[in-house]
Order: structure tokens, then sequence, then C-alpha cells
């Protein structure tokens, strides 16, 4: 404040200057000195009064016990003895010739800047987005210039979305938060506040970094022109997922060439009908949100060079791959591979299943329909990291389709129905030993658990079901028993 032009020319530090350190959160006017002060409170005096007046000491006392930021007199040279009583409280006491008026609103305007920086910030916010929809790269680039900082949209990892910054923050409910970095500050604030799965974060660096109180209010606003457009484009993706999901369950039910109508719907969606397609399906839990999970299933593929066609459809996302001609079984082998990679890199606890190779729009229907049974196997083969290609399953392809009739489904349940009411997760531990070949050890890895602990578990279902499970008959209706069981 004493640096302001009007004070630096008209205001001397009389004494108290030790004090000078003290927070300033306020100035107010009083006509005399009989004023309390609050904590932080600079007090003009406006008045001229008298260098005697013992209620100059009184007012240096009462600003010592509030905590009061000083004291300024007009027109007024105190005795040595309030100037002592000042030192000794280290309450600063100044004086000025010049009109008090003028220096109280100077030092208020002084006091009001970040406010007006934060207005002006606000409104420049909101004039720059508008009211028009804007995807997150404009929304980022419009604050980038506004705060002269790097900004970023980020996803519920901390990864960007769009922008970039280097700082780390850890995102959670907070709003906003902020991380202090060696040379500025990191504030994040959430786009979606139900469990929020995107945030805008902006780096304040420097010089910047000294607008860290101001900012967060026009992330605010962003925010919303983000949750806005995040709105109007997730009922764009369910407009379109729901059409491609109806136009997939078309070809699906396809018995016969393709009409017209059909053929113009599939080339308007870029699909291909001609070649040879390959089938993929990736099931999720129910809690995964398919729509807007889409872009992410995409981007996984393409990274291993993988162009296929992907639909919301079922419990995930049914696609495949289409080729000009009949593909050899090395290339089928290297497309497998690729999408084992995909897989792995999508992390939603999902599980694949990949088709073989069928010809023209009647062998969509075929590869879709393997990819589908290959993914409910693969629901309970943890040992493939839940990915099975058609060309694995052999023989238990056929049997899959025996144990989905209304026949065999109530007999197996009533089969392995003594070990789903006894603890230590017996169907699965008799499913994956059987599929172990009945090796102790495979299914102890399989299982994460000790190898005792599945020969006791073994030994507690032969007991249980009262079988021999060294005897082929009876371990391959078991076999089939539990896989039934646990799929469903």
């Amino acid at each position: 404040m004493l640096a302001l032009p009007g004070w630096a020319e008209h205001v001397r530090v009389l004494a108290g200057a030790a004090g000078l350190d003290r927070p300033l959160r306020t100035v107010q006017a009083t006509l005399d000195a009989s004023h309390t002060p609050s904590a932080g409170e600079f007090t003009v005096v406006a008045r001229p009064i008298a260098g005697t007046d013992w209620q100059i000491d009184a007012l240096l006392r009462r600003c010592a016990d509030t905590g009061a930021a000083g004291v300024l007199l007009s027109g007024t040279e105190p005795l040595s003895a309030s100037r002592l009583l000042a030192d000794r409280l280290g309450v600063p006491l100044l004086s000025t010739g010049a009109a008090p008026l003028d220096l109280l609103v100077e030092a208020r305007l002084l006091l009001a800047a970040p406010e007006l920086d934060r207005a002006d910030l606000l409104l420049a916010t909101h004039r720059a987005l508008g009211d028009r929809l804007r995807p997150p790269e404009e929304v980022v680039a419009v604050l980038r210039r506004l705060l002269r900082s790097p900004v970023a949209v980020l996803d519920d990892r901390g990864a960007p979305l769009a922008g970039e910054v280097a700082g780390q923050v850890r995102l959670d409910e907070a709003v906003p938060q902020r991380a202090d970095l060696d040379d500025g500050v990191l504030l994040a604030h959430p786009v979606l506040l139900q469990r929020p799965a995107m945030w805008l974060a902006a780096e304040l660096r420097g010089p910047e970094a000294a607008r860290a109180d101001v900012v967060p209010p026009a992330l605010a606003v962003a925010a919303g022109a983000l949750q806005r457009w995040l709105l109007a484009n997730r009922l764009e993706l369910e407009r379109d997922a729901r059409s491609r999901t109806a136009l997939l369950g078309d070809l699906l039910r396809l018995d016969t060439e393709p009409g017209a109508d059909l053929r113009r719907r599939v080339a308007d969606a870029g699909w291909r009908l001609g070649g040879w397609h390959v089938g993929l399906h990736i099931g999720v839990p129910a809690a995964v949100d398919t729509v807007a999970r889409t872009q992410e299933v995409v981007r996984a593929l393409r990274a291993e060079d993988v162009e296929a066609v992907v639909v919301e459809h079922g419990d995930g996302w049914t696609g495949w791959v289409t080729f000009d001609h009949e593909p050899t079984a090395a290339r089928v082998r290297s497309l497998a591979t690729r999408l084992q990679a995909a897989h792995r890199a999508l992390r939603l606890g999902a599980r694949m299943g990949v088709g073989r190779p069928h010809p023209r729009p009647e062998g969509l229907a075929a590869t879709v329909a393997e990819a589908v049974d290959a993914a409910r196997l693969a629901a309970t083969r943890p040992e493939t990291g839940h990915f099975l290609h058609v060309d694995q399953l052999g023989m238990a392809q056929l049997l899959l389709e025996w144990t989905r009739t209304d026949t065999f489904e109530p007999a197996a349940r009533a089969l392995v129905a003594p070990l789903r009411s006894a603890p230590g997760d017996l169907v699965r531990t008799l499913a994956a030993y059987l599929d172990a070949e009945s090796s102790i050890a495979e299914t102890a890895t399989v299982l994460g658990v000790h190898r005792n602990t599945v020969a006791a578990r073994v030994a507690r279902i032969e007991q249980l079901l009262g079988v021999d499970l060294s005897r082929p008959d009876e371990r391959l209706a078991l076999h089939l028993a539990s896989r039934a069981v646990t799929l469903s």
C-alpha cells in the first residue's frame, strides 16, 4: 500500500515500522480516534485531531489488542510519547498532509484488485466461450489464451484428453483442487460432478501463479461449457449407437441376400458386406458405459493397427475386420495376436472372443456368432487372459452349443448343486481343475491359491458329489456341468 503513488508521495511513517508486515485486509475511515478497528484493518482518521489528544494513544492500544494493521493521521503531528508507544506496540503510525479520502480510495482499489481481476477474467471467459457448443480442444485453446498458461482436459486417471500440463494432481471429489508445484500451482476443476470422469486443469507458473485465487471461477465457467458439450455429444453418440445396433441386428438376422434398403444403410454407415470377415466380441461388466467407451475401444484397436467396425451390442461390443480376399492362416493368427494386445490395453475387466474368417454377408453373422461364443468361454479362462480365438476351441465350441439347451442346463445345476452352497468357490475350482487336466499345481496357479488348498478342495468336491474324478465319464459330465453353470 505504501508503494502506491499517492501514498509514496504524501504519507510518512512516523513510528511502529516493525509492524509494517502486518496482514492488511481492509482500509476504513473514521472521523475521530474513538474508532475500534478489527483484525487486519487499517484506520484512516479523516479529520485532524490535536497531537496531544490522549485518544491517539488509546487508538494505538486498541489496534494492538485487535491485531489491526495501523493508523493514518491527517494533518497531525503526535507527541513523541505517542510515537514511542507505537514503536513499543509494533503498530504502524502514519501521517499525511494530503486529502485522506483520496488515499483511502487508492488503497481500497488496491485491495479490490484481485476481485476486479477475478471479475474481468470471469467475464472474458464467458464472452470468449459464448453460447456455442465447443469441443474440449476449443475450450482448452480459449483458456490457454486468457490465462497465458498451459491448460488441459484430463480423464479420471490424470491423462490428457486435450491440451497438456506437466504437473500431476490427485483427482478426487474436491472442488476445485490445488497442488503446489516447485515454481507454481496446478488447479483442477471437475467437469462431471457425479464420480468425475473428466477434469479441467490449469498450470500456473512464475508470475501467473499469483493469480491462483483468481482462476477457479473461470475454470468453473469453462467446465460448464465442457459439460454442455459432453451432454450434447452423449445424445448424439446414443442416437448413433442405437442406429448402429439396429443395423447390426438386421444383418445378423439376415438369411437371404440383403435388399436395396439394407445395402444403402450399410453403405451410409461405411460398412462393407463383400470380402471375408473375421468377427470379434468384447464382453464387459454391466457397470461399464459402452456408449461412452466406444471410442476408447476403437483407439485401442487402431493402436495395434486393427481397422475394425465396432458396434455397441449385447453385453459389450461386437465388431469385425474385413479382408478383400480370403486371409491366410498366418494373417489370421497375426490379427488375433494384435487383437489380444488391444484387449490387454483396454483394462475394462473385459473378455474377448474372435471368430473364423467367413465370406459375404451371411458369413458376417457366422463369424460374429463364433466370436460371441468364444467370448462367453473366455469369461472362464483366466489362464488365457480372458481372450479366446475360435481356432483354439475345437470341440469345446460344439459342446458349448449343447450345454445351452433347456434340457442340459437344469441337469447341470442339479449335478453341482451340493458345491454351490459349500465354502471355497468349489464350482470354479472344479472347472479350473478339469481344464488343467487334473493338475493340482496348474489349478493353484490359475486360482491364485496354494496347491494344498486345491488338493483339499478337490477331495471335498469328490466327497460332496460322491464321485471319483479319475473316471473319464464322470469327469466329462462334471466338466460340462461346471462350465455351463459358470457361464450362466
